[in-house]
């Protein structure tokens, strides 16, 4: 694994990735997404069943995607990546199931 250096050592602070506004969505239909403050691009979004947990992140200008599943009973983890977010799923996915 590559050693990285932080981005974030000008003493900056930490952000929260937001909601979409309510008038947004259908009243039926809750928001699923988040995105960073200030960059609708940069999009997070986070599902589950039973057995998995997979949080999905897009690139910085959205065109890509990074997701990473999680094995809720033992927090195993893999990750994948792909230009869609189904394909970066189903990459995690397979490799946290199928190894």
């Amino acid at each position: 694994m590559v050693k990285l250096s932080p981005r974030n050592a000008s003493g900056q602070r930490w952000t929260s990735f937001v909601a979409d506004p309510p008038a947004v969505h259908l009243p039926d239909r809750p928001a699923r997404s988040l995105h960073e403050r200030g960059h609708p691009e940069h999009r997070l979004r986070v599902e589950h069943d039973h057995s998995t947990l997979l949080i999905h992140l897009s690139d910085e200008d959205g065109s890509g995607w990074v997701t990473i599943a999680v094995d809720r009973a033992t927090r195993q983890v893999a990750s994948g990546r792909g230009i869609r977010q189904a394909d970066s799923a189903r990459s995690a996915y397979e490799g946290l199931y199928e190894a």
